[in-house]
């Protein structure tokens, strides 16, 4: 019989911790990442930069595939409709400069992992509030 694993906080850190790292590792304003990486040697393209570039690669797919999953396209609309209207009022409630590309960076990026990391949970969490679990459906010929 299999069991069922409680999906917590802790769960839902460790998938936001996830996002945060394959984002900003991916880029970043501070000019730490892979992107400033391959930049900095480009033309040259070494198996170090490639392996990370492919595990890079790995991270996105399971991030996106299981958050257009759960979420769907209207869902993924409606997160970013949400995040994006988030980052306005945040904006025009403390009154943060726009003309800053590091800061609008960072809050874009933050929005990203924010609608990424729900995403990968919401089948969860979900289910926690309705009862209803979500599966694949798989035709199989016998």
């Amino acid at each position: 019989m299999a069991t069922v694993s409680r999906f917590g906080w802790d769960s839902f850190i460790i998938r936001f911790i996830f996002a945060t790292v394959v984002v900003f590792a991916t880029y970043n304003p501070e000019g730490v990442s892979y992107y400033d990486w391959i930049k900095d040697e480009f033309p040259t393209f070494t198996v170090y930069q490639g392996f990370v570039g492919v595990l890079l690669i790995i991270g996105w797919i399971i991030l996106i595939r299981a958050t257009l999953g759960s979420l769907g396209a209207i869902g993924i609309i409606l997160a970013v409709a949400f995040f994006g209207l988030l980052i306005w009022l945040i904006f025009d409630v403390f009154n943060i400069p726009t003309d800053s590309a590091r800061v609008v960076t960072y809050i874009i990026q933050i929005m990203i992992i924010c609608v990424l990391s729900i995403g990968v949970s919401w089948s969860h969490i979900r289910r926690r509030i309705s009862g209803q679990v979500d599966t694949d459906e798989i035709d199989r010929e016998l």
